[in-house]
């Protein structure tokens, strides 16, 4: 996947060495405990352990870290859902796993939860960039095994996909931000089973 703003070659291939892999990691702490718009590179160089030039051999600068880890992991998940679903042919359980399996990832992170869905939203520009990066990819995912899903009979016919995709991945989206803004501790992934009945359901009683 590209970002908005195309890495070159050279950091892109240095990036996914142990010591690039470690810088992203501390960003991800940096950024997530304090905030994006107040940290900077030395924070991060000092949270992976190494010198501030080390972090500008393998990035260019902060907002090119934050791309990386949005890439990074949007990547990582694309290719966990795809995996997850290649051999599962019922729609509705190919729409489960995915929903699921956001919702583990971000639960198991959940630093890595903060900087989704907070520091990521910090300005228009970031969002502009960001949805014009990874999320088309990612609803087109859900689009996909939407459309499916009416071709077989189980879905409506009448609604729009790429509209559904979008509600879907919203009220992912809100669980997600609502265990990272909660004062309770609870597990983030099963609430993916009540999204999923929810939307596969409805609310009517009958």
């Amino acid at each position: 996947m590209r970002s908005a703003r195309t890495l070159n070659n050279n950091s892109v291939r240095v990036a996914g060495g142990d010591k690039g892999e470690a810088i992203l990691r501390a960003a991800t702490r940096v950024f997530a405990h304090n905030g994006y718009f107040n940290s900077k590179v030395a924070d991060i160089a000092r949270e992976a352990g190494v010198a501030d030039g080390t972090v500008y051999l393998y990035f260019k600068s902060k907002e090119e870290i934050l791309h990386s880890i949005f890439d990074r992991s949007v990547d990582d998940a694309l290719a966990a859902a795809r995996k997850q679903i290649e051999l599962i042919s019922d729609p509705r359980e190919k729409l489960r796993r995915i929903a699921l399996l956001h919702l583990e990832r971000l639960g198991a992170d959940r630093d890595l939860a903060v900087v989704f869905q907070v520091e990521l939203r910090g300005s228009t520009k970031f969002m502009e960039e960001f949805s014009a990066a990874g999320f088309a990819e990612y609803l087109s995912l859900i689009r996909s095994s939407f459309e499916e899903g009416q071709r077989a009979g189980m879905f409506r016919a009448d609604l729009n996909a790429n509209v559904v995709a979008k509600i879907l991945f919203g009220a992912l989206d809100e669980m997600a931000t609502n265990w990272i803004l909660s004062k309770r501790r609870y597990k983030l992934a099963p609430m993916a089973d009540q999204v999923l009945d929810i939307f596969l359901n409805g609310v009517n009683a009958s």
